[in-house]
């Protein structure tokens, strides 16, 4: 049960995303919300958890952090740390959707061991960059990130989010399920780590499993999503012509020479 000063805390929250959500299109909105997040004293978690959503939404809307902060508001630590904090999640954040793996790479070998011990989220974002290049040295830094955040749901997206696209990665599809499993509920009720599972149980050959995990995630994910129901859409696609070119090769193999 979430006891009252927690449930405050979570609509405190709530009120500073939907506050810089408001204002997406304004040039200040990162300002606004690392003042709000700095005024609550947000653990990094909090941050994390708040600072990836809003960065979707601005990219979503054309105004991402990337037009609107520098590489500095990543590798600079010299000013209030609860506001860089913000800014790094979310610039670092924005670098992730866009996939843009060596670019944060580059960025963290830049920023503060210190920094980084106190924010396992930002770590995860350097595991995330090898991992998304198929590094196989980005496992070591998944490990090390899972066992200082805790496995946090937030964090282990990210670094799911890496291996997903490291294809190269042995053992990415089991590992990948492994993380998966490690969030709330197993990734059950996830429409994104229903999407996760999914392309691994492909990779696996176990289609039917795959299909039910894709199936399951276009009826979770809401509405309004429709960049991200195209990807789903085209996981489903991938794994049912996956399915059936694994048929016609076993039809083919039965196939007895007059």
């Amino acid at each position: 049960m979430i006891s009252a000063p927690e449930e405050e805390r979570a609509a405190a929250l709530a009120r500073a995303a939907s506050a810089a959500i408001e204002a997406i299109t304004d040039s200040e909105w990162p300002v606004h919300l690392a003042e709000a997040l700095r005024d609550l004293d947000a653990t990094w978690q909090e941050s994390a958890e708040v600072c990836a959503d809003v960065a979707w939404q601005a990219r979503a809307a054309k105004n991402s952090a990337l037009d609107l902060l520098t590489p500095e508001h990543v590798t600079d630590s010299s000013a209030d740390p609860v506001m860089w904090r913000t800014y790094r999640h979310l610039y670092l954040n924005t670098l992730r959707y866009d996939f843009r793996c060596r670019t944060i790479e580059s960025l963290m070998n830049q920023v503060p061991v210190s920094v980084l011990n106190e924010d396992p989220y930002s770590e995860a974002m350097y595991a995330f960059s090898r991992l998304g290049q198929s590094r196989s040295d980005g496992l070591a830094v998944m490990d090390r990130v899972l066992v200082a955040s805790f496995a946090h749901p937030k964090t282990v997206h990210v670094l799911a989010h890496g291996l997903w696209l490291g294809g190269l990665l042995p053992t990415r599809a089991t590992t990948l399920l492994g993380l998966v499993g490690l969030l709330p509920e197993g990734g059950l009720s996830d429409p994104i780590a229903l999407f996760r599972m999914a392309s691994a149980r492909r990779s696996l050959g176990h289609y039917l499993e795959a299909l039910t995990a894709i199936d399951h995630a276009l009826d979770l994910l809401p509405s309004g999503e429709l960049a991200v129901r195209a990807d789903l859409v085209r996981e489903h696609t991938l794994i049912t012509t996956a399915s059936d070119l694994s048929q016609h090769a076993r039809a083919f193999r039965n196939i007895t020479p007059s």
